[in-house]
C-alpha cells in the first residue's frame, strides 16, 4: 500500500475500545457496522438447536470481523469475544468512502474475502482428520497467522483459549479435548502453561498435523487477482 493508503486506514483506527472477554461483539447484529480486531481473540460461531456452540473461525488481531455483507445474508453468524480485545468501530459509510477515495483498497478487501474462503475450506478438511492431528493443525494455523502480524516469534505466542473454545472450534466434547491436550504434551508436540503457546519443533508438528501455510496466503496482495470495482 502507498504511504496515503497506510494514513487512511491508520485514520480510521484511533478510536480502538476495549471489550471484555465472553461477550458478542454485535449483539444487535448491526449491518451497517464493522469491526476490525486490533487485539485480543475473537470468534465467529452460530448456536445450535440443542444449544451448544459451534465455532467456524477465530478472529485476530488484524482481521475484520465480519467481510462487508452487502445485504442481511449471513449476520446470523455471530462474533463472540473469547479474551479481552481492542476493537475498533467502522461504519459502512465511512469505509465505502475510504474505497471510493482509495480505490486500491478494494484489492485488499477482495484479497481478505478469499482468504477467509480459504481458512474455511481448510477448516471443513481438517474435521476429517483424527483428534490430535485437527488440535495440532489449528494451533499451527493460529501460531503462523499470528507471526504474520507480528504478535509471535518462530515457535511461541500469547494464546489465552480456554479448553471450551478449542472444543467448540473442533467439534468434539469438553472432555475429550482435555486428553488431546494431555496427548500433545506426551508427545513433546505442544508445552501450553500460563497462556503461553510452545511447539518444541515446528516442523515436526507441521508433519504431524499435515499443515502447509500455504492456503493462508499470507503473502497478501502479491498473489490475489484483479479486484471487481467497488461499485458492481
Amino acid at each position: 500500500m502507498s504511504e496515503d493508503e497506510r494514513q487512511a486506514l491508520s485514520a480510521l483506527t484511533q478510536d480502538a475500545r476495549t471489550l471484555a472477554a465472553r461477550h458478542d461483539i454485535v449483539p444487535d447484529q448491526d449491518a451497517e457496522r464493522i469491526y476490525l480486531l486490533m487485539s485480543g481473540v475473537a470468534c465467529r460461531y452460530k448456536t445450535l438447536v440443542d444449544g451448544t456452540r459451534r465455532i467456524v473461525s477465530f478472529v485476530l488481531p488484524g482481521d475484520l470481523c465480519r467481510i462487508p455483507p452487502t445485504n442481511r445474508h449471513g449476520l446470523e453468524w455471530r462474533i463472540g469475544i473469547l479474551t479481552r480485545c481492542s476493537v475498533v468501530e467502522v461504519s459502512r459509510a465511512a469505509l465505502h468512502d475510504l474505497i471510493n477515495r482509495h480505490p486500491s483498497l478494494n484489492r485488499a478487501l477482495w484479497w481478505l474475502a478469499l482468504a477467509e474462503l480459504n481458512r474455511s475450506r481448510e477448516w471443513l478438511v481438517n474435521d476429517s482428520r483424527p483428534g490430535m492431528q485437527r488440535l495440532a493443525h489449528l494451533l499451527c494455523e493460529v501460531l503462523a497467522c499470528l507471526q504474520a502480524v507480528g504478535l509471535a516469534d518462530e515457535n511461541s505466542c500469547e494464546l489465552a483459549l480456554s479448553q471450551v473454545d478449542l472444543a467448540d472450534a473442533l467439534g468434539i466434547s469438553h472432555v475429550h479435548i482435555n486428553r488431546i491436550l494431555q496427548a500433545l504434551r506426551k508427545q513433546d508436540l505442544i508445552v501450553w502453561q500460563r497462556h503461553r503457546l510452545v511447539i518444541p519443533d515446528v516442523p515436526r508438528i507441521h508433519d504431524f498435523a499435515d499443515f502447509d501455510p500455504t492456503y493462508l496466503d499470507l503473502d497478501g496482495l502479491s498473489t490475489c487477482p484483479d479486484p471487481v470495482p467497488a461499485g458492481d
